[in-house]
């Protein structure tokens, strides 16, 4: 004897066009699909037993689907709102551990420099916090809110109290205005500083180029060649270098770059020359002012804030060589100055 479900289905024409479209949708969920079709069989007056045949599904899934749209429309169809297993973890714990987070190590009294998850997950149950806790949970609480504690950035306050009139003069002198007047066609504008530091290593055994399916290969050994100082002299508005190496910075190797530029042309026969500095040791204080005007009377040294040498152009210049030249450090060595590492 055929039985007769007691939850008759109607479709209205809405809702066998929603259903259609579920049921027959690429991109519909599975799940949404088997329902939409159950329910459309079924409001074409079939039982339950054929729709539990065609489908391959148990009965009772037939009869709850069956049950849940004659209660609710396609929204029964929906998957019920579940309450999860049940929260392990305190509110008030998390946000101590993110407390917790946000304090260097150090005001702690832990000897670290700066957290890790691991670090924080065990010092997290060495206070108490929690009883136990795994590394991933937080590693989550901590992306919830964005915190990163082993990022850093740096900071610097600006202390020099004639900050906005220094780097406005200098500001001026790249617009080619020095005391309100433009400057004339012979006069130039140079940043000038050194890069020091620089060690000159020498790979045991040449580098090897990239090739298919291979990439650079460096010698991981090297030798020593010392260190040098790089310094160098930029023209602000025809971006010419001029620059030399020497053993160390220091005063004597800054003015032999100043004499090797006043001694090229254009500048050699200049009106006036700008040299835009930093207050390094090399050109420091009001006597380096003197002491270049007294060696060269055309020259006008003219100093940058203290801690502004990011507005220093040669400073651009120098990023370049970083990133291009010295990097990675593969120097040619003489051979008297071979030193095993």
């Amino acid at each position: 004897m055929r039985m007769i479900s007691e939850f008759t289905i109607e479709l209205s024409d809405i809702d066998r066009r929603v259903l259609t479209q579920r049921a027959t949708r690429v991109r519909s969920e599975v799940r949404d699909s088997l329902r939409a079709r159950i329910v459309l069989n079924a409001g074409e007056g079939r039982s339950n037993a054929a729709i539990t045949r065609d489908f391959s599904v148990c009965v009772d899934t037939v009869r709850k689907w069956r049950r849940r749209f004659s209660a609710g429309s396609v929204e029964g169809l929906k998957d019920l709102t579940r309450s999860g297993r049940p929260r392990r973890f305190t509110a008030m714990a998390v946000a101590e551990v993110k407390v917790l987070t946000c304090a260097l190590p150090a005001e702690v009294a832990v000897p670290l420099a700066r957290w890790s998850y691991r670090e924080l997950a065990a010092e997290a149950i060495t206070r108490n916090v929690v009883d136990s806790v795994s590394v991933s949970t937080v590693r989550r609480w901590l992306h919830a809110d964005a915190i990163k504690p082993w990022q850093c950035r740096s900071w610097i306050f600006p202390r020099d109290p004639a900050f906005a009139f220094k780097a406005g003069r200098v500001l001026d002198l790249y617009d080619r205005i020095w005391d309100g007047v433009p400057l004339g066609p012979d006069e130039y504008v140079i940043s000038a500083d050194e890069k020091s530091q620089l060690q000159a290593l020498a790979r045991r055994h040449p580098t090897l180029p990239p090739a298919p399916g291979r990439i650079r290969r460096q010698e991981f050994e090297y030798r020593r060649g010392g260190t040098l100082a790089y310094f160098a002299a930029y023209n602000v508005h025809r971006g010419r270098i001029l620059g030399r190496c020497a053993p160390t910075t220091g005063i004597e190797p800054f003015n032999a770059l100043v004499e090797q530029v006043m001694h090229t042309e254009p500048y050699a026969s200049a009106k006036r020359v700008f040299w835009v500095v930093d207050n390094g040791s090399s050109h420091n204080c009001a006597r380096s002012i003197d002491r270049m005007h007294d060696a060269w009377p055309r020259t006008r040294l003219v100093h940058l804030p203290i801690h502004a040498s990011c507005l220093n152009q040669v400073e651009i210049f120098f990023s370049i060589v970083q990133c291009k030249v010295v990097k990675p450090q593969t120097f040619r060595i003489w051979p008297h100055s071979r030193n095993d590492s």
